[in-house]
């Protein structure tokens, strides 16, 4: 039987790397095009990091999985969820959530779960190749 919950600590570095990454961005940078595009693109790039660190699943589904994630998180800031809920002062519930929605914002989470798609595409080719390489 193949078990689904695994720990993978390539995945987990990653996650930490690009968390790591996203406080810096969310703490220090205030400019008009990393903060706003760049944080949302690599969000989800976080999300399905920390997803497979912990979960084995194929590339495709965890990758849309996040994506559909995403786009919830989007349309619950389109129906105002987080003053709605209570969360109207800055805090780490209305940070998840966030506060308004727009358009870019679901556009770099496509955008990202694309590159998640291409690099592991990618990367997995890459393996099977050396794997076959270095048998012969």
């Amino acid at each position: 039987m193949n078990k689904i919950f695994r720990f993978n600590i390539r995945y987990f570095l990653l996650a930490i790397l690009l968390l790591a990454i996203e406080i810096y961005i969310g703490a220090c940078l205030h400019d008009d095009f990393i903060r706003p595009y760049v944080g949302d693109y690599l969000v989800v790039m976080l999300l399905y990091c920390m997803l497979m660190s912990i979960v084995t699943l194929p590339v495709l589904p965890a990758a849309i999985g996040v994506l559909l994630f995403s786009y919830l998180i989007e349309g619950l800031q389109y129906w105002g969820m987080a003053d709605k809920l209570g969360f109207t002062e800055p805090g780490i519930m209305r940070t998840i959530l966030g506060s308004y929605f727009t358009w870019t914002d679901i556009w770099a989470y496509t955008l990202g779960v694309a590159t998640i798609i291409t690099l592991e595409y990618l990367f997995r080719k890459k393996r099977s190749h050396d794997a076959v390489t270095h048998s012969i």
